[in-house]
């Protein structure tokens, strides 16, 4: 069942992939503004009953009969391409910090509603980065930038703060032995611990997990790290983590090289993308390894799940297409 729903994704995201790299950089610059809106109007329509699928209590998918699509999804590359636009828009004003941030301000809290409401807490987190991370790339003056990060953090503070369950869940990641955590909150912590444990050094041998056997919650999506580490031990982990360390890297080179040939969005869209793929895959090794409280996010391009991996791909070969026209251009052609 999930081996062939996941390999329809993934020729799926090849198709999607193989496309986008033949789209000009200068299309999504014009309509990204417009993808923009439309990623807000899915994000409504999730939460309209009858049309959005909940799962686990979660109202995030919309049932495209063939495969389930997640707007969240959609939304990070719709923020990367509408903030690196808006950046190259406003260059005049990036000093005036209030002029440069409150309408991306805006946008990032209406998203950010829309996806708390679902409740989906860990894209939002990965979006506000994103936008974040594009403003700071942008330019924008970093005193100000400090200052509306500590305001950023504060938020998520409050909102924890004032969310008993989320409440809880910090209290669990804080002491996940306790015994009356291990059977509730933490233990989706706890069978992950366990099962880097069992790992040890080269690990239990392909396909030979135990706690992916109905033990360890959501093995296929959030918490894959885990059953890597199960059956690969710390060998297998550190090839993970070394090489999103060497794809996030050779992004952000791309995204330089860019805004070196002077082609400010596409420069800021690639590392935003970078941002996005490196901080996922932090936050999902992080909360895997026990580092992070439990989030609900994905390991970019290796998690079960058709929506991530198309959205994956496509973000993938975006930054791909930033690469040609640098070529191109560096070869003394046109982009």
């Amino acid at each position: 069942h999930f081996l062939s729903r996941h390999l329809f994704a993934i020729a799926v995201a090849a198709v999607g992939a193989a496309v986008t790299l033949r789209v000009p950089m200068s299309v999504w610059e014009k309509h990204g503004p417009l993808l923009f809106v439309g990623a807000i109007v899915l994000l409504v329509v999730v939460l309209i009953p009858g049309i959005g699928k909940g799962v686990n209590g979660a109202r995030r998918w919309i049932s495209l009969g063939v495969m389930n699509f997640q707007p969240s999804e959609l939304a990070k590359l719709a923020i990367v391409l509408y903030a690196a636009g808006y950046m190259v828009r406003k260059m005049e004003v990036k000093e005036d910090f209030w002029r440069a941030v409150t309408p991306m301000a805006v946008s990032v809290v209406i998203v950010g509603v829309l996806l708390l409401a679902e409740p989906d807490m860990g894209a939002f987190m990965v979006i506000a980065a994103i936008a974040m991370g594009i403003l700071f790339l942008g330019g924008v003056n970093g005193r100000m930038f400090l200052l509306i990060t500590a305001l950023l953090i504060g938020a998520f503070v409050l909102m924890i703060s004032l969310s008993e369950w989320r409440r809880e869940r910090i209290f669990a990641y804080l002491d996940p032995w306790n015994e009356a955590h291990s059977l509730g909150k933490s233990y989706q912590l706890t069978h992950s611990l366990i099962a880097f444990g069992r790992g040890e050094i080269f690990g239990q041998g392909l396909g030979s997990s135990v706690e992916k056997l109905h033990y360890l919650p959501e093995a296929h999506t959030d918490f894959l790290l885990a059953v890597i580490g199960e059956e690969l031990g710390f060998v297998g982990v550190f090839a993970v983590i070394a090489a999103f360390f060497w794809l996030t890297r050779r992004i952000f080179h791309i995204g330089r090289q860019a805004i070196a040939l002077d082609r400010v969005f596409s420069g800021l869209v690639a590392q935003g993308i970078g941002i996005w793929i490196g901080g996922q895959a932090f936050i999902n090794m992080g909360v895997n390894l026990g580092v992070l409280p439990t989030k609900g996010l994905t390991l970019p391009f290796m998690s079960y799940g058709g929506s991530a991996i198309l959205m994956n791909c496509i973000a993938l070969a975006i930054v791909l297409r930033v690469d040609v026209e640098n070529r191109a251009l560096m070869r003394g052609g046109r982009a």
